[in-house]
């Protein structure tokens, strides 16, 4: 029925309940083992460029954390960038050396 004699009903339809998800941490790191992403020291690349290097590359990072790691690698030859799944330590080291630093993986 149309018109000024219509009745026009609205139903609030309620939001879907979001699940909730339990991860094992052993299974996950026995399904996705860990690997670091190592910054090596160089000679090359000054600290301002690896500090925007790490934060462009590496986004939860923060800029006391890039700071802190380049001084690591700087100070003691290589510091531990990020500790990841391989995939994620391949893709975060491609990012790194195209930025033109020295970065390796290895099993976490």
């Amino acid at each position: 029925m149309t018109g000024a004699g219509a009745k026009h009903y609205c139903m609030r339809m309620a939001a879907p309940a979001t699940p909730t998800v339990e991860f094992d941490t052993d299974t996950l790191t026995r399904v996705l083992p860990p690997w670091a992403v190592i910054l090596h020291n160089d000679e090359h690349n000054s600290m301002d460029h690896v500090v925007r290097s790490l934060l462009a590359c590496v986004q939860s990072l923060t800029p006391e954390e890039a700071i802190e790691i380049m001084f690591t690698a700087h100070y003691h030859g290589e510091a531990t960038v990020i500790t990841c799944p391989k995939e994620a330590a391949e893709h975060y080291r491609a990012a790194l050396e195209g930025r033109g630093l020295t970065v390796t993986i290895e099993p976490a």
